[in-house]
């Protein structure tokens, strides 16, 4: 039997998971630079979780695409999110009102790819 990933629920589960980061790691574990572990305002740390999150959703809306629907609103939606998160880190200050719409707008590509793949008869 043949496993099938659905890039979509990964991409999904990506995005929420960068958005928990984002949101609640400031402010539950702020003990941990005394444990030694620094993954707060972590730079390297923000570009790889970009870069997981780009990866996997662009897999994932060039496989619906190219081999189920031919709408390019999930991939607009996508490339939105992305500039936004890029601008997240580009405009630290501004990252409170730049990454919700960020989260939105990648989670709502993979929900919209999604539903396009699902109604095709492929």
């Amino acid at each position: 039997m043949r496993y099938k990933i659905n890039w979509d629920a990964l991409g999904i589960t990506a995005s929420v998971a960068c958005a928990i980061h984002c949101a609640l790691l400031p402010l539950f574990i702020t003990s941990l630079p005394f444990l030694g572990i620094n993954i707060i305002e972590n730079v390297t740390f923000e570009y790889v979780m970009i870069a997981l999150a780009f990866v996997v959703g662009a897999y994932a809306l060039h496989h619906g695409f190219k081999h189920h629907h031919r709408h390019l609103l999930p991939l607009s939606l996508f490339s939105m999110g992305i500039c936004f998160l890029i601008a997240k880190q580009v405009w630290h200050q501004w990252q409170l009102y730049l990454l919700p719409p960020a989260v939105i707008l990648i989670i709502t590509a993979h929900y919209v790819n999604h539903r396009f793949s699902r109604k095709t008869k492929h």
